[in-house]
């Protein structure tokens, strides 16, 4: 029933929206600039009208993100959600870097082989900003932007350009621990009955993937996504910033300062919503996106 590469706790899964979504992945082999053999990337697609709108998940996560919310938008859009270089359940190439440019590099590939025409881009978090950074790349290839709750207007941390063994190992295994995603899981939500036993293992089930300490690691030392707010007046299109009113991950501020940053960009906010309005609200979420697509 499930695909035969993703992790065996897949069978934990147990809401109806996380169990779809599992079965419908797919991977689809890939050609990138970063090394000579294709690599094997994960999607799911839905939807078969419209300008294709493409979910970019957040920080070590994965395309079960988009369980609640891929549906709603391809009742009436072509949809897809695809797992970022070095996170989900994307081939993990042992001869690639991880960075934010790889990851550019590696969306651009998936784009060209999967899509190849203008899209509407949609970054959750820390998707948010390599939507941005995509954006800016290939502005041939985005025609809207929507950006959920999205990282990009402060550098990642500092410290983790300077992790060396065995303290990287001892950083990813502490991230890896059960008590601690059930910490940041149990504060992304407003309304906390979301962060139940399938959230967390949809949350999870990635981390089971073959080489997920090693990228993890990589991308961290690369220094992760730098501030992007000198390059957000680049950003000549039609950009929607969505956020939770009650986003205790990431706060409010940078909402506004989104708004005031990017040229043509609006901003709605999502009430009785933490961090994840595409989990906690996927309804509302759905239906400002389609508003906006029109």
């Amino acid at each position: 029933m499930f695909p035969e590469f993703l992790p065996p706790n897949v069978s934990a899964l147990s809401e109806r929206t996380s169990i779809e979504q599992a079965i419908r992945i797919q991977r689809l082999e890939v050609r990138t600039s970063l090394r000579q053999d294709p690599i094997a990337t994960t999607y799911t697609r839905l939807g078969t009208s419209g300008t294709p709108i493409v979910l970019l998940h957040g920080f070590d996560s994965s395309i079960l993100e988009f369980r609640r919310l891929q549906p709603l938008l391809a009742r009436s859009s072509e949809t897809w959600a695809v797992d970022l270089l070095g996170f989900g359940f994307t081939e993990r190439a042992i001869d690639v870097s991880f960075t934010p440019s790889d990851i550019e590099a590696h969306l651009y590939g998936f784009w060209q082989a999967a899509i190849d025409r203008p899209i509407i881009l949609v970054g959750a978090s820390m998707g948010g900003a390599a939507a941005i950074d995509f954006s800016i790349a290939h502005p041939e290839a985005v025609e809207r932007l929507v950006l959920l709750d999205s990282v990009g207007l402060t550098n990642g941390p500092v410290a983790g350009k300077y992790l060396v063994p065995p303290f990287d190992y001892l950083a990813a295994e502490f991230l890896r621990r059960p008590s601690v995603r059930n910490t940041i899981s149990y504060t992304a939500y407003f309304d906390k009955q979301f962060n139940s036993e399938d959230a967390r293992c949809c949350a999870a089930l990635h981390l089971e993937s073959e080489g997920w300490r090693r990228s993890l690691i990589a991308f961290t030392k690369s220094g992760g996504y730098p501030s992007l707010k000198s390059k957000l007046t680049e950003l000549q299109l039609p950009t929607l910033v969505l956020w939770g009113e009650d986003d205790r991950i990431l706060g409010t501020k940078d909402a506004t300062e989104f708004l005031q940053l990017i040229p043509d960009s609006k901003l709605a906010w999502i009430p009785c919503c933490g961090h994840v309005p595409h989990l906690e609200r996927p309804q509302t979420t759905a239906k400002q996106i389609l508003a906006f697509r029109n």
